[in-house]
């Protein structure tokens, strides 16, 4: 009653002024709507264990090319339990090579995970009410059928396999081409979504920045989705400041395509700029850009984002997106403090916003013109205070929470329940500098549609397994 009472304010209030009053209220109801979201399970695996890859070689580093590592950058829900988590361009936490943004010759891949949820036993000590069980099940490599550009160094597994395998190298591209060239062999994977037959998936690249779509079984690159030229640099450089320093417009170097949502119908793919572009104040701005793209023309829209969180007057980047439906996405805000850099967490959030009836921003430029187009936002989850509720410190939060997708339902009471599972990207770093373990983590949360204020929550299945 008193939440029907509440939202009848909000409309009110929100309809005929933007006062305070008025704004007040609608965060009063974010909170109502997010208030129910549970946190009921917790799992991880070591960070220092070796993949599926059969890779034995080492990286420049001195790394090994199949450490398991960071594998949260991306997480993407494939039917059942079973799950596929992306690793970024590999291990580059370390210093060992300036001249190359640290990075090595890793091959981007993505992991099959088995995510498995059972109600935690009687008498276990477990603060939460599931088990999550994590179990890694294969491990598929990217590569293109197409020669690739790979500058100084060239991946040595094509030597053997005669396939051109993606390099997290930031060198490995062709000079004189703009970011928008199709065949650099360079891949920085962020985000990573399953077609809706199963078959495929696609995977967003902030080295382009792209968003490219591949077999699932093989790794082998398909379809290229070329985004507009106003996101892209024209002058590129190993060295992520000097490529910064050197463009006046496009996105900034490691801050490229960083997240990636599938509509549930499949028919749209929603991309997100870590920061804002070059020309749109660059990173610490609050002009983010959501590009929707068109699945079957290719086509591109843009709309803006404001990545400003007024409590903590700062702007945060963004790390993923979930489409709740073909308009209405949650949104992942962070800092990148926390477990991980042996520092404390602040801002773990989740928002939801609606694209419906925004205008497209793809012919605007400039944080003003953007943040004038930005649709409103309103708090989904806030991860860190759940976290902190079931007694995680805000020194023992992943400092990188990247990864976010739906899973199956499950009945907890007798009540039918949406589950969310977030992941995070420990760098490689299996131990902090201070000596603290950092596992690869997920966390699972659940939510009913009364718990997303009047948005409509949509099948997300997958239809046909490979």
């Amino acid at each position: 009653m008193v939440r029907s009472i509440l939202h009848l304010c909000c409309i009110t209030m929100t309809l005929f002024t933007r006062s305070p009053i008025a704004w007040l209220c609608a965060a009063l109801l974010s909170g109502a709507a997010h208030a129910r979201v549970d946190l009921i399970a917790a799992g991880q695996l070591d960070g220092n264990a070796s993949d599926l890859s059969g890779l034995t070689d080492t990286l420049e580093n001195g790394a090994r090319h199949n450490l398991l590592g960071g594998m949260g950058s991306g997480l993407a829900w494939a039917g059942g339990t079973t799950f596929l988590a992306l690793p970024d361009r590999g291990p580059n936490a370390s210093t060992w090579n300036a001249a190359l943004d640290n990075t090595t010759s890793y091959i981007p891949r993505f992991h099959t995970l088995d995510l498995a949820l059972t109600p935690a036993a009687s008498g276990s000590g477990s603060a939460l009410p599931y088990q999550l069980t994590v179990t890694l099940k294969g491990t598929t490599l990217l590569y293109s059928t197409q020669a690739l550009a790979y500058g100084a160094a060239v991946p040595a597994l094509n030597a053997s396999t005669g396939r051109y395998h993606f390099s997290g190298r930031s060198d490995n591209f062709l000079a004189g081409q703009p970011s928008t060239y199709g065949f650099h062999g360079r891949l920085d994977p962020e985000g990573i979504r399953v077609s809706r037959t199963g078959k495929t998936v696609f995977i967003s690249d902030e080295y382009g920045p792209f968003v490219y779509q591949f077999d699932r079984a093989t790794g082998a690159r398909g379809r290229v989705f070329a985004l507009p030229a106003n996101v892209a640099v024209t002058s590129l450089s190993a060295v992520g400041a000097t490529e910064i320093s050197v463009n006046s417009s496009g996105r900034v170097a490691n801050k490229g395509m960083e997240g990636l949502a599938i509509s549930p119908d499949g028919k749209t793919l929603f991309g997100f700029m870590q920061s804002p572009l070059i020309q749109d104040g660059g990173d610490g701005g609050r002009a983010n850009r959501i590009l929707a793209i068109d699945v079957a023309s290719g086509s591109v829209k843009q709309y803006a984002y404001d990545n400003y969180l007024s409590d903590k007057a700062k702007a945060y980047n963004s790390s993923e997106l979930l489409a709740l439906n073909s308009h209405e996405l949650l949104v992942l805000e962070r800092d990148g403090k926390g477990l991980g850099d042996d520092s404390t967490a602040s801002v773990k959030r989740i928002y939801k916003v609606d694209l419906a009836g925004a205008q497209d921003v793809s012919s605007l430029s400039g944080e003003a013109a953007l943040l004038a187009k930005a649709p409103a936002k309103t708090l989904f989850l806030d991860i860190r205070a759940k976290l902190n509720a079931a007694g995680v410190a805000d020194t023992d939060i992943p400092a990188k929470i990247e990864g976010m997708a739906f899973g199956a339902d499950i009945v907890v009471n007798g009540v039918s329940k949406h589950t969310l599972y977030i992941a995070n990207d420990n760098d490689f770093l299996a131990t902090t500098a201070a000596g603290k373990s950092n596992p690869n983590r997920w966390y699972v949360f659940t939510f009913t549609d009364a718990d997303l204020g009047g948005s409509t929550f949509e099948n997300q299945a997958i239809t046909v397994s490979p």
